[in-house]
């Protein structure tokens, strides 16, 4: 079948190719008044029939346009365009494979300016920051949603999990007309909004509305995408509805309604399903992620609203129950440094939890100068759980050392409470304002939970050790942050200076009482100190800073310096003597350079240090005895990690070309980094504490490359290759010896996709991932492991209203132990045949269509060599129906 694809994908091409004729045609780009280049200006050409986009590029420092690419056509019409400035067009005959229309003139007429873009809108626009494609511009399938848009524009990549990067940056942030549209979830906008009603997508640096409104330059390792609604679909009713029923009970449920009236908007959402998607979905396909087995509800709502001319409101909320059941087992391979041991587990567990959430969202804006948000949320999250397991642990001789089993309940309730204020005051004009910030958090946690477990420990003391337990929580965390920045312009709108100072404080209250169960009562009522504790954990930050900036139109650096008052303070009303306070002050320091060399290329560099302290279980000397078979004592004397970073990033893509390459390369430095120390006695019974190690390091490196060829105005070839690389140099103890490792891991992966304008799109890939692993003790052996995956997506969409697409994967894992499954194959299918005026969907899915799942997997570490497989969704089939409705 493979064969087959390949074969025909290659006559294809060929036809294509033997039916399409090279075109080139370039030209410069002037002013008419004063003769100066214009860059980034868009010139594209479209086809006379149908004003299909055939090609587009951006015009360089010089005003140097080079359009390139082969066509069928014989004529085409040519579009120019540049905020400010007339659109020039005109009809190109391609009687000749080179065509250099010279110096063309572009008048500044802003009277006909706003008609003529309004008729002739350019499929890429740069203007300073800001980069937007103009959907109508880029084809998609029958009814398209904006992720299969977002998969058309150069330089976007969308990953199986809906995760979006824009040349190597990761998109934090989707809005849809300058607002967030429906929780944190970016896939609940890119996979439910259709793409007709999208006008223009713009992407802009991650900024929060504090620094929009105050002019900073924000995240510029972060991408925000806002989807821009046709006017005439900015007041309607749209949305869709869907079910499925399935083989072994399998089914879903999903409906959402949107109603828009220009700022008011409001959408309602709700869905159900048992096929691990925890998450809100119409089940476009099947995934293969997810261990176990769950079943999920959703309901939620989101409401947009200006209240006033300036002031906006947004509120949300939304409410999911998951209920999972899971089966895992593990064998793994423990390694000291004289011997090896084996410990092999079976675990059930099931779980039953209820999460409900609630933000809102208030932007008040006072005069043109002050700026107010705030932002308050709630969640309440109720879980019951169930876990039953056991574990025996082996010697290098297959002796039995210790062995024990056990079985949980628990109930636990959360309460969170977070707030958030921000005000933001310019003043004049050349870049002064004052920031300021509170936010403060309150969160209590409830839980109650028995346990019954049976621990035996052989050898020359045997020992064992049975409990049954009633434990009773009761947590409480409470947080308050302040943050005040003044911003100075000692030139103005180019050199600043901030005065800083961020405060924090955090406190934790932790009581847990811990009753044996009382035979004589029958009732657990006999109190356990050992298994109880009561204390309050204290964290006080104060730190002030000064930053220092410096703009110019292409680049930006600044550097910022700040000290750390550190007070930890942990109180034990159980154990008084192990009440602890430490004092740390410190130093931290971040830098940021960033040069852009032209709308198309950027890089990007930085430094810091961080100041990380030690976590409450680590310096806390409490002997915590809970698990029979690991005691863990915290290190009082322990120190906080400063942490160097290191990051330099270059990225470029060219429009003219279609081919964009990125890369960066990070460095991170560690003193006093906190690890555990173990001891194991002969029994394998371990006893854990901290320590501070120097020396450990890690450098991480990527780079990618990829290009599109436009093979034809219907066709498009699109190949990527990419490198990921790193080597980590840890410190670490086993069984009290202190040893080095060096792990070095190696990705490379190759994808195509080519794309024939509604016929099909067919997309292999493949990665290679090799790990290996070095000790500097001679017991302890080098480790490689290799693991091979290949992809191929595969979608048809003839005849006419029918769409058949493929997922099919391959992982073959040749290391993993004797008893698990080394390799499969993972095949999902859709079928979907649309009707009603494409409105209705009908589909077919087939989840693993060759029954070969499986999560098998191999974990390494310094440590151990883990083999785990857990319990997941085995082959099903499914048919759907979905509907589409609107009325704009």
């Amino acid at each position: 079948m493979k064969n087959c694809f390949f074969v025909f994908a290659m006559l294809c091409l060929t036809v294509s190719y033997a039916q399409t004729k090279p075109f080139k045609i370039s030209g410069v780009l002037i002013t008419e008044t004063d003769k100066i280049p214009l860059e980034a200006a868009t010139a594209h050409l479209e086809r006379i029939k149908d004003s299909a986009l055939v090609t587009y590029t951006i015009s360089d420092k010089n005003g140097q346009f080079n359009l390139e690419g082969k066509t069928a056509e014989r004529r085409l019409n040519l579009y120019i365009s540049y905020v400010g400035y007339q659109t020039h067009y005109q009809t190109i005959n391609l009687d000749q494979e080179s065509i250099n229309l010279n110096t063309i003139n572009l008048k500044t007429d802003l009277n006909a300016l706003e008609e003529i873009l309004i008729k002739f809108t350019p499929p890429v626009t740069i203007k300073k920051d800001t980069l937007k494609f103009n959907a109508s511009s880029f084809k998609t399938k029958k009814n398209a949603n904006v992720e299969d848009l977002l998969k058309q524009l150069p330089g976007v990549d969308v990953n199986d999990a809906g995760k979006i990067t824009i040349n190597g940056k990761e998109v934090d942030n989707v809005l849809v007309n300058g607002k967030p549209f429906f929780s944190n979830d970016p896939t609940i906008t890119t996979r439910h909004l259709s793409k007709e009603i999208i006008d223009n997508i713009q992407i802009t640096d991650t900024k929060t509305k504090s620094e929009a409104f105050a002019g900073d330059e924000g995240a510029k390792e972060k991408k925000t995408v806002n989807l821009v609604i046709k006017e005439e679909n900015n007041n309607g009713v749209f949305g869709q509805v869907a079910a499925g029923a399935g083989t072994h009970e399998r089914y879903e449920l999903a409906g959402m309604l949107n109603l828009f009236d220009n700022d008011r908007r409001l959408s309602v959402l709700a869905g159900g399903n048992n096929i691990n998607s925890p998450g809100f979905s119409f089940g476009g396909g099947p995934t293969s992620d997810g261990q176990g087995i769950t079943v999920s509800q959703n309901y939620g709502a989101n409401y947009i609203d200006k209240l006033r001319k300036k002031d906006d409101i947004a509120a949300h909320y939304f409410f999911s129950n998951s209920r999972s059941e899971n089966e895992n087992t593990i064998q793994q391979e423990n390694i000291l440094p004289d011997s090896r041991y084996t410990t092999n587990s079976n675990t059930k567990s099931y779980s039953d939890g209820d999460n409900h959430s609630t933000r809102l969202g208030f932007n008040i804006k006072v005069d043109s100068t002050l700026l107010i948000n705030i932002n308050p949320s709630f969640n309440f999250i109720k879980n019951k759980t169930e876990t039953s397991g056991s574990q025996t642990s082996r010697n290098e001789a297959s002796t039995l050392t210790n062995q024990s089993s056990s079985s949980l309940f628990s109930e636990t309730s959360n309460k969170n409470f977070n707030n958030r204020l921000d005000v933001t005051k310019r003043f004049g004009k050349n870049g002064a304002y004052f920031r300021f910030n509170i936010s403060n958090k309150h969160e209590t946690s409830k839980s109650k939970a028995y346990l019954n477990s049976e621990t035996a420990i052989f050898g020359t003391n045997p020992e064992t050790i049975n409990r049954n337990l009633f434990t009773d929580g009761d947590q409480k965390s409470k947080e308050l942050r302040t943050y005040a920045s003044f911003r100075w312009p000692l030139m103005a709108k180019a050199l600043f200076l901030d005065f800083k100072f961020n405060y924090m404080r955090d406190t934790q209250e932790n009581t847990k009482s811990t009753y044996n169960f009382n035979p004589d009562t029958q009732d657990f009522t006999l109190f356990d100190e050992d298994l109880s504790t009561d204390f309050e954990y204290i964290n006080t930050r104060s730190t002030p800073a000064l930053r220092l900036t410096y703009k110019k139109e292409k680049w930006s650096v600044s550097s910022e310096t700040g000290y750390v008052f550190r007070t930890l303070e942990n109180n034990d009303f159980l154990r008084p003597l192990l009440s602890l306070k430490r004092d740390f002050k410190t130093l931290e320091l971040r830098s940021n350079f960033h040069y852009q060399f032209n709308p198309k290329s950027y890089v990007s560099a930085s430094y810091g240090i961080n100041n990380i302290p030690p976590q409450l279980s680590q310096l806390n000397p409490f002997q915590d005895v809970s698990d029979p078979l690991n005691t863990i004592t915290g290190n009082p004397n322990l120190k906080p990690t400063n942490n160097h970073s290191l990051y330099f990033g270059y990225s470029t893509f060219h429009f003219q070309k279609r081919r964009g390459f990125f890369s960066h390369i990070s460095a991170n430095l560690s003193s006093n980094q906190v690890v555990t120390k173990t001891t194991i006695d002969d029994n394998f019974v371990r006893n854990t504490s901290y320590a501070n190690v120097n020396g450990g390091y890690r450098l991480n490196a990527s780079s990618s490359y990829n290009k599109t060829i436009k093979v034809d105005s219907l066709k498009t070839l699109k190949y990527s290759v990419g490198l990921s690389a790193s080597t980590n140099r840890a410190v670490n103890f086993n069984n009290a010896v202190q040893y080095v490792s060096n792990n070095t891991a190696l990705t490379p992966h190759v994808g195509i996709t080519f794309d024939w304008d509604a016929i099909m799109r067919i997309t292999p890939n493949y990665r290679l991932s090799f790990n290996k692993t070095t000790f500097d003790l001679d017991n302890f052996k080098d480790q490689e492991f290799i693991n091979h995956s290949v992809g191929l997506q595969i979608t048809t969409f003839v005849p006419k209203r029918l769409e058949w697409r493929h997922v099919i994967s391959f992982n073959y894992n040749p290391n993993v132990a004797e008893g698990f499954q080394k390799s499969a194959w993972f095949w999902n299918t859709i079928l979907a045949y649309s009707m009603f005026k494409d409105q209705g969907t009908l589909s077919l899915k087939v989840y693993d269509l060759l029954n070969q799942n499986t999560d098998a997997r191999r974990i390494a570490t310094q440590n151990y060599i883990r083999d785990s497989q857990s319990k997941i969704l085995k082959q099903y089939f499914m048919l759907s129906f979905s509907w589409k409705f609107n009325d704009f």
